[in-house]
């Protein structure tokens, strides 16, 4: 639990010890952590370091524990100060890039990434880099990136990002696929399957791609796309495969089913009303006891099934279809 202040997990255990104890000799302290004297002659001083311990001014080699409150305090202080000196320094060096970025050179817009290693890190980066979306199309096939299953998803679902993936019916099918496909409903992702998927596509924030090079071969490749025509490109083939893809839902068993995307549910239809009747998307979600993000979700669906661009177009076809009423 103190790794995060730099105490490997002996240190830890010795520094419990000692507050449990008030006060040890290395001797007693080694044999109660299963070590030799040196190698706890060598915790006590690294602790010591951290101001954790003291040696006693009374019994020369009786070491002494500093009180946890004020001892550990210190080091969350320091540790806090430290993490604000960085992010400051990662935001200067964000607007430095930002600034060189404005015009970049064309070679600049793409680049090769080669080696499974590698592919599978920068795939795990730029998810981490999300703020906003990440939209991925995910085949049978993988390179270096096995199914949906990544640790960047959980990670960036806990940040607010949202995620809208396309799977090929035959990842659904997989002997894993339920099992992720439940996990990633149950993040709230929005998750639709189709036949075919044409190739494999992760793009965040709608400013960063990437799509393999190679398949079979036995070095896999990737191309990293920066903001571009070529990144407009294939963030218009992802929307493309969206619209055509049925969603995924749990149903009340927890088992994973297609459902509908026809026709607007019962929920869809108040939010409707509250829009129509004037209400912004934070009052209508409000007004519903809905989260935000949901009915922006739910609202960003009726335009796909409606097939309209923007939401003036909605409230006219949701007239023109019966949706709702004018009275």
């Amino acid at each position: 639990m103190l790794g995060a202040i730099g105490l490997d997990e002996v240190q830890e255990s010795a520094y419990r010890a000692l507050v449990g104890l008030g006060a040890a000799e290395v001797g007693d302290l080694s044999h109660r952590l299963g070590i030799d004297e040196d190698d706890a002659g060598r915790v006590l001083r690294r602790l010591e370091g951290h101001g954790l311990v003291a040696q006693s001014s009374a019994r020369p080699g009786r070491w002494v524990a500093a009180p946890p409150a004020v001892a550990l305090a210190a080091l969350l202080t320091r540790q806090r100060h430290e993490l604000e000196q960085a992010e400051l320094a990662a935001a200067v060096l964000a607007a430095e890039f930002r600034a060189e970025a404005t015009e970049p050179a064309v070679h600049d817009l793409v680049e090769v990434v080669t080696g499974a290693n590698a592919v599978a890190q920068r795939f795990l980066q730029i998810q981490f880099g999300a703020e906003d979306e990440v939209c991925a199309l995910v085949t049978d096939r993988p390179v270096a990136i096995t199914g949906m299953e990544n640790d960047a998803e959980p990670d960036a679902a806990q940040r607010g990002v949202t995620y809208r993936v396309v799977l090929e019916r035959s990842v659904v099918t997989s002997p894993n696929g339920f099992t992720e496909v439940s996990a990633a409903l149950g993040r709230n992702e929005q998750v639709r399957v189709v036949d075919r998927v044409p190739t494999k596509l992760v793009v965040a924030d709608r400013s960063l791609a990437m799509v393999p090079l190679t398949r079979r071969l036995a070095q896999p490749a990737a191309l990293v796309v920066h903001a571009s025509g070529l990144l407009e490109s294939l963030m218009g083939l992802f929307e493309g495969v969206w619209r055509q893809g049925m969603p995924l839902s749990l149903d009340g068993t927890g088992t994973v089913a297609e459902e509908s995307a026809q026709e607007p549910d019962s929920t869809d239809l108040q939010i409707l009303s509250l829009l129509l009747a004037g209400l912004t998307d934070a009052s209508a979600a409000k007004q519903l006891d809905l989260g935000l993000r949901t009915v922006q979700r739910r609202v960003k669906r009726l335009m796909e099934i409606a097939d309209v661009t923007t939401r003036l177009q909605l409230g006219w076809h949701a007239y023109e279809r019966g949706w709702v009423s004018r009275g």
